[in-house]
Formats: structure tokens, sequence, C-alpha cells
């Protein structure tokens, strides 16, 4: 069956208003602006309001990547929602977005693959359009991981900030769009990077809360030590997929993770900084949100160009990887 060209026609994202510094920090916990910018590179952070869930940052960056895409929410068949964070246990936060933009005709699930969910989400949603089940899918990533940070552990507390990304994807022109993708996953070192109660495992009790089992854990060296390697290599095989070389390459929107991972993974690319976008000194570690939120900017700033073979990669919690190739199939400023 031929398969139909499936490229994204809409990007939109949203950060809370509240910015949180490094030097905040150090009035919360033993660290120092230097401290933080040396070893990771962040600078600030978005943190939502109390009254803000993962949907409420996730029905922004949908409605803007709508608009930006000339699509009314009626005409989204698909919504698929990637958070570590979502609203509830159940209902999907998926369906709490499809209610709140009224698109009525859509079905809607969450997924949960860590901070590659939106990458995976992607995949998933353009295989719906190019095997001709779906027209439209709207794919958005969110987090408040806030809500999750054990704000006296300097060694996470720092990394981690609030916000969403959003892409909608449909039909293209051929040779455009997304040309390959790589997705995998290593379960057997999933306790470097967990929340260890609230699920059926270790469900929520006096001693799980007494004890901060629901925040983030990570053991920093072992993650770090996966990134460097996976990042790089999952995006050769990506590119390897479509056919392509490190020479066609026109553009990188990594995770946002640390700056060292992205910095380590543009020198095994052969990359400049120049052809990578880079925002996580302003907006920290969003995970599922990170790569939306960094496309968007990078177009709005006219960094990415039709024609422009562009990769969206990431890691993540699992532990996972994605890798996606795109020939950009948008006329620039396409606002």
């Amino acid at each position: 069956m031929e398969r139909i060209p499936v490229g994204i026609s809409g990007v939109g994202s949203y950060l809370p208003e509240k910015i949180l510094t490094n030097d905040d920090l150090s009035q919360m916990v033993d660290t120092s602006n230097e401290w933080i910018v040396e070893r990771t590179g962040i600078e600030q952070r978005r943190i939502a309001a109390k009254s803000q869930a993962a949907s409420d940052l996730a029905i922004e960056a949908g409605i803007k990547a709508l608009k930006n895409a000339n699509t009314n929410p009626e005409e989204i068949d698909l919504i698929i929602h990637a958070s570590v964070t979502p609203d509830y246990t159940f209902p999907s936060t998926a369906c709490i977005v499809q209610h709140k933009i009224n698109a009525k005709n859509a079905a809607a699930f969450d997924m949960n693959v860590g901070c590659s969910g939106f990458v995976y989400a992607m995949a998933t949603g353009a295989n719906f359009i190019s095997s001709g089940i779906y027209k439209k899918v709207l794919v958005i990533g969110s987090e408040v991981l806030s809500k999750i940070i054990n704000w006296e552990d300097r060694n996470t507390c720092v990394l981690f900030g609030d916000g969403a990304g959003a892409v909608v994807l449909e039909q293209c022109d051929d040779g455009f769009g997304i040309l390959s993708y790589d997705l995998g996953s290593d379960g057997e070192n999933g306790d470097v990077l967990i929340v260890p109660a609230g699920g059926s495992r270790n469900p929520a009790s006096a001693d799980s809360v007494n004890g901060k089992l629901h925040s983030i854990q990570m053991d920093g060296k072992a993650v770090f030590k996966f990134a460097v390697k996976i990042m790089g290599e999952s995006t050769i095989n990506a590119l390897k997929k479509a056919g392509l070389g490190l020479e066609d390459l026109d553009f990188l929107v990594p995770h946002q993770a640390n700056t060292r991972i992205i910095d380590s993974s543009l020198k095994r690319l052969k990359l400049s900084r120049e052809k990578v976008c880079v925002n996580l000194n302003k907006y920290g570690n969003t995970s599922s949100a990170s790569v939306p939120i960094a496309l968007d900017e990078a177009v709005k700033e006219g960094k990415i160009k039709k024609g422009d073979t562009i990769v969206l990669t990431a890691f993540g919690a699992g532990l996972t990887w994605a890798s996606i190739v795109i020939k950009w199939n948008r006329e620039d400023g396409n606002d």
C-alpha cells in the first residue's frame, strides 16, 4: 500500500508566566547560579501557577498550533498528548484537551515515554495519517514538572521547568515531511530515572508522601552517560533509515536537558551551534514539551526553511530514545 506523505502544518508553544531564576533557587537550596550554569547551562525556568495542570498548558499550545495551521478544532481526527505529569491517572489529559478545545470529532489518548514522549507521539500520529486512517492529528507535549520535584534536592530541582508545545500533522507534498524515525528503549536501566510512588507498584501512603517518593529521583551520572551516547547514535540511525548521511542534516532540534549533552552530540554529528536549537538556558528541562517548544522557537525565528532536512531527537525515562527526520514542508514565516 502506498504511504501518504505526512508533514507539520502548524506549530505552537506555551510557557507559564512565572520565572524562577538560579538566584531564586540559591535561596531555597545549597546551590548557586555559577554551579548550575557550569553543569547544566540552565539560567532560569518557567513555573506553572498552582491552578495550572498539564491540560491547561496543553490547551494553550494546541490552540496556537491549530491557528498556525489554519485548522479548526473540529477538523482534528486524533489528539495525542505526551506527558509524565498528566492531570489525573484517568481520564486521560488528551480527553480533557479534546473537550476544552471543542475537537468534538477527535479520538484522544495519552502517551508516557518520559522526555522522548513527544517524538514517540509524532511517529504514532504520522502513521495514522500515512496509512489513510486519519487526515489531521494534533500532537502535544506538556509538563508541570514543578509539581513532582523535591525542592530540597539540589541535584534535580535545578533541572526542570514547565511548558507545552504542539504540532498539527497532515498530508504534505511528495518528497517532504517525515522521512524516517528511530525509536528505542532500555527497560533494564529504567530505575535510574523514576518517580517511585503513586502507581500500582507503590500506591500513595503516608510513608510514601513523607519519604518524598512521589518526586523525581535520578542517577545523574548514569543518565548523562546514556544521553551522550544515544542522542547522536539515534540521529545517525534515523538519517540512515531515510537514506541520508550527516552531510545532509541542516538543523537539529534536540531534547533540552543539558548543554554538555547537546555539545557532545554536536561534536559526534559534526554540527556547528548555528545548526541546533538551544533554549534550555531560558526554560530548563521541560521533558516531553522541550522538543516542540524548541521547534516552535526555531520556526518563528526563521532558522528552519522549506526544504531543510531536520532531526528532532530526544531521550528520557524508560530508558527511551527517539529521533525523527523531516524534510521541512512549510514556507518560512508561515505564521
